[in-house]
């Protein structure tokens, strides 16, 4: 499975995991089709927005990308992990027999922190770096 970050990077048309040969291609095919969907959205830009992603002579859309991501990462998440039931997502993450099942970080009810601010919208038990304070 790939994490969270890997997606990020898969949308930004930055994936830096260069795997086997199969996957090169299933990956280059995947970025094809973002390329077509980035220059759907670069083609639909109005009230001045297109001069922001102007020059892109390759038409790779990255700063596009990038803001894209920007704006809609919480959504993706949701969509990756929320209500996803009995999904294989999740797995056994805890002692003592808990589990990350039905943990979802979604609909408010994220943790906070400071200034009533969201302390992140990716929980720290599904990252695949472990977390060494």
């Amino acid at each position: 499975a790939r994490s969270f970050a890997d997606t990020f990077d898969i949308v930004r048309g930055r994936d830096p995991f260069y795997g086997n040969t199969h996957e090169s291609t299933q990956r280059d095919k995947l970025d094809d089709k973002l390329k077509k969907i980035f220059e759907k959205i670069h083609s639909g830009l109005t009230n001045g927005a297109e001069a922001r992603y102007k020059g892109d002579d390759k038409k790779n859309f990255y700063r596009l990308r990038e803001d894209w991501w920007t704006a809609n990462r919480e959504t993706v998440w949701e969509a990756l992990t929320c209500e996803v039931g009995s999904g294989k997502y999740f797995r056994h993450t805890c002692n003592g027999g808990n589990i990350t099942y039905n943990k979802c970080r979604c609909k408010g009810d994220q943790p906070k922190s400071g200034k009533g601010g969201d302390v992140n919208i990716v929980p720290t038990y599904l990252d695949y770096v472990p977390q060494y304070l």
